[in-house]
């Protein structure tokens, strides 16, 4: 059945579908959506990081050959599909909202696999990103 659109633009469904909660099949897309976005950026860092020489053609070229890039593009490219899948569950301001978690995940695995520092500032703010997620989302 399709949506119809009233003279204001809206779907038909917008006021039951903005007041709508997280489900557990969207719980469920979010959380792979969080690994597939942390894994792709993850792999990408790896594959920047171990590629030689200075802003070289040959760099570019040791990048595109790396098994980490390839990872970070299909997680990318899963990450896609999931997300529009999640969209189709959950009105928009608040999928914007839980997406934003994927910010701590990937300074966590910044810090663990890369060493890189977590300042009091930048870990005091993905806490309150974290926390405000949890009260948007499944509040």
């Amino acid at each position: 059945m399709p949506l119809e659109l009233d003279l204001r633009g809206h779907h038909d469904t917008d006021r039951n579908f903005a007041t709508q909660r997280m489900t557990a099949l969207a719980t469920i897309l979010w959380v792979l959506n969080l690994l597939c976005v942390t894994v792709g950026h993850l792999s990408l860092k790896a594959a920047a990081t171990g590629a030689p020489g200075e802003r070289s053609i040959a760099r570019w070229t040791a990048m595109l050959r790396d098994v980490w890039v390839w990872i970070g593009v299909t997680a990318f490219a899963a990450e896609f599909v999931l997300w529009l899948a999640f969209l189709s569950l959950v009105p928009l301001s608040l999928a914007v909202l839980v997406g934003s978690i994927d910010t701590l995940a990937v300074s966590l695995g910044g810090r663990i696999f890369f060493g890189e520092a977590l300042t009091f500032r930048r870990t005091f703010s993905t806490a309150l990103i974290a926390m405000g997620v949890v009260l948007v989302g499944w509040g």
